[in-house]
């Protein structure tokens, strides 16, 4: 089947619903927006880069500035814009993927299944619609209005701003990203935490997406068809995330790697334990020296958890985890590179109970590259062959001696 059949006359409709319902129960603005016109490039970057307010101000859709169902991009910044709560399906970028897609959507969909034994991300004619959809609603628009969720969380691992976008329409801002799930092109997508700011109404949306069969809840579409586990997987994620939020309020020393600031954080709690909230990436075994567990944050910016004693970290369980959150809690440490003279804050783990794991089962098999299966597609990466590779694992005489078991305040 080609996929030009993908666009028509139903996604006319389903745009014109969201609109009617966005219309009804639209958010007015909240105070603090820029009196108009748009940010110059050092006033963008300064807006997006300090603790500031939640509404960021009015920014202009770039020409040709819709990526994706969930991706845009906006003049006076650099990069795109991850939209907050949604995960629209692939686009199709390959030739060799349109040829599969063609020869048989069963056959397909089975043969991408099979490659991974984790969710799939691939193109489909419903990645195709959303991306049509985001159009649509964007036509005509000249400028958005961009918000954040919460004020120290701006951009993700993969540097692009996290952000809510606001379109106006007869007196008042419409929500892109409740409109994107309402009109079932997305999930509400949770795997990173709830939605601070606009939990209820997507909720409410989605709902009422598959009340009414729209978009990946119409079984007649061709779209991914396990979003039930899905959703029971983001949703036991953030509520791992809440329950950590909930345990931080008022507490200096439970940070979370996210938080723009949470390097400034850890440098000035050097030599004290904290409880840090990330997701486990690579873990890294040299040939002498602790076992290396790299906790989230940016690209080329993870905090390394040093284990000296192997069995603590197995008896952790966090290598069963690699991809998901973690609780960690341990002594901050500066060390030195000896080979490069860079300094590097870590975190010293010396007991099992200081680590805190989900009491769900991640899907799949743990894969080390889970950790990055989110990484946007439209644009390269920080991974670039001038980028500033990690620091390699320290030795045994580089690294602090091990020191007897702690109890851990």
């Amino acid at each position: 089947m080609s996929l030009g059949v993908r666009i028509g006359a139903g996604l006319r409709a389903t745009l014109t619903l969201a609109l009617m319902g966005a219309l009804t129960g639209a958010l007015v603005a909240c105070g603090g927006a820029s009196a108009g016109g748009e940010y110059d490039r050092g006033a963008a970057r300064e807006s997006l880069s300090t603790d500031a307010g939640l509404v960021l101000g009015e920014f202009p859709l770039r020409s040709n500035g819709v990526v994706d169902g969930d991706t845009i991009r906006v003049g006076g910044l650099d990069g795109s814009l991850r939209l907050l709560a949604l995960d629209t399906e692939e686009t199709f970028k390959s030739e060799r993927d349109r040829r599969d897609y063609e020869a048989g959507w069963e056959s397909y969909l089975a043969s991408r299944m099979a490659r991974t034994s984790r969710p799939i991300k691939v193109p489909t004619p419903l990645g195709e619609e959303a991306k049509y959809f985001a159009r649509d609603f964007f036509e005509g628009v000249q400028r958005v209005r961009i918000e954040r969720d919460h004020p120290r969380e701006i951009r993700g691992r993969f540097n692009r701003f996290l952000a809510y976008v606001f379109v106006e329409r007869d007196g008042r801002w419409v929500n892109y990203n409740v409109e994107c799930v309402r009109a079932g092109m997305s999930p509400y997508f949770t795997k990173y935490g709830y939605s601070r700011r606009f939990h209820d109404e997507f909720v409410a949306a989605q709902r009422e997406a598959r009340d009414a069969q729209r978009g990946i809840w119409d079984p007649s579409k061709q779209h991914y068809t396990d979003y039930d586990a899905r959703l029971a997987w983001w949703d036991a994620r953030a509520d791992f995330v809440q329950a950590f939020e909930r345990d931080a309020e008022g507490r200096a020393d439970f940070i979370a790697l996210t938080n723009w600031d949470a390097l400034r954080r850890l440098d000035a709690l050097e030599g004290e334990y904290v409880t840090v909230l990330a997701t486990v990436g690579e873990i890294r075994q040299g040939e002498r020296g602790p076992v290396r567990v790299m906790l989230s944050r940016r690209m080329f910016s993870d905090v390394p958890a040093v284990f000296f004693d192997p069995y603590v970290l197995e008896d952790s369980r966090a290598r069963e985890f690699q991809g998901e959150y973690v609780r960690m809690r341990g002594r901050v440490q500066r060390w030195t590179n000896p080979y490069n003279g860079r300094e590097q804050l870590q975190l010293r783990v010396d007991q099992a109970s200081q680590v805190q794991v989900p009491t769900y089962t991640p899907p799949g098999n743990g894969d080390a590259h889970s950790a990055d299966e989110d990484a946007p597609d439209d644009e390269p990466t920080d991974a670039s062959p001038t980028a500033t590779p990690p620091d390699p694992t320290p030795s045994a005489a580089s690294a602090a001696p091990p020191r007897a078991p702690q109890v851990t305040p």
